[in-house]
């Protein structure tokens, strides 16, 4: 369930990006999503390690 979220959230992100991009105009909304797809992911990291087993 957390991973759909996840990668959810990264699709999300990665299109507003695109967007940004592609119209100059709204190029803060590429640095926005940019920003939240780098922060989404690295709080799915830090998740997933946090739930491995010891060893």
């Amino acid at each position: 369930m957390w991973w759909t979220v996840i990668v959810f959230l990264l699709v999300l992100w990665a299109i507003l990006s695109i967007v940004g991009f592609v119209f100059e105009g709204l190029f803060w909304l590429a640095l926005v999503g940019a920003v939240l797809f780098v922060g989404t992911l690295i709080i799915g990291i830090i998740r997933h390690r946090g739930r491995r087993p010891s060893v």
